[in-house]
């Protein structure tokens, strides 16, 4: 069963939602456009990764990509859900990365093909241990860093996003319908970049959470 914890409290993951380019200055650091409304892929449960465990990286990429961002596990589902009660249905918050085999995403790309070989190997979604949304407040007043190697990688502000998380609930509800438990992935700043074997990523959700992964 595919879980992340909130807390010491384990909970059983749904659907893994992304939402792609929502900091305009990561979509212009790829050449990419700004959406119109919330780009939206998936990742299958079988790509998360806590902790416990080393990133290890698909033997058919040579470029894969860290991708730091803030992750909301919805609490309790729903269809049609408004942007104002949106917040209320998230249960807890944390950091993530959404890995991505850059080579292999571009190759598909240039033929017009899905991207879940690119996103959606094993490890691809890590996911630190949540904390209470009560804990948090605001989602669009957090800030984020990424350090490789002690390194400053990314640095994110939520208050950036193109899209704000309640603007996503409330899209996704809509088009897709939310179920309790999950993730939603709620896009990644600028600073992206590939990751080999031996780093040792930190991440930090300011006041909240820190998580780490080696990679194998």
């Amino acid at each position: 069963m595919a879980s992340v914890k909130l807390g010491l409290q384990p909970v059983r993951v749904g659907n893994i939602f992304c939402i792609g380019r929502n900091y305009a200055a990561h979509a212009a650091e790829l050449g990419n456009a700004v959406e119109s409304e919330p780009l939206v892929f998936l990742k299958p449960t079988s790509s998360l990764l806590d902790e416990s465990s080393l990133i290890r990286l698909p033997e058919y990429s040579r470029d894969v990509h860290h991708e730091c961002e803030l992750v909301a596990l919805i609490g309790k589902g729903g269809d049609d859900i408004a942007p104002e009660r949106a917040l209320s249905h998230v249960a807890g918050y944390g950091i993530g990365l959404d890995l991505t085999a850059r080579d292999v995403q571009g190759e598909a790309k240039s033929k017009g093909h899905p991207w879940t070989k690119a996103k959606g190997f094993r490890g691809a979604a890590c996911v630190s241990t949540l904390v209470p949304a009560a804990s948090v407040g605001d989602p669009q007043r957090l800030t984020f860093d990424l350090r490789v190697n002690g390194q400053l990688r990314q640095h994110g502000d939520t208050g950036l996003m193109l899209f704000s998380l309640a603007e996503q609930i409330s899209y996704l509800s809509r088009l897709y319908g939310l179920s309790d438990g999950d993730l939603i992935f709620t896009g990644t700043p600028e600073g992206v970049a590939r990751i080999v074997s031996g780093d040792e990523l930190r991440l930090e959700l300011h006041g909240h959470v820190s998580a780490g992964w080696k990679v194998a």
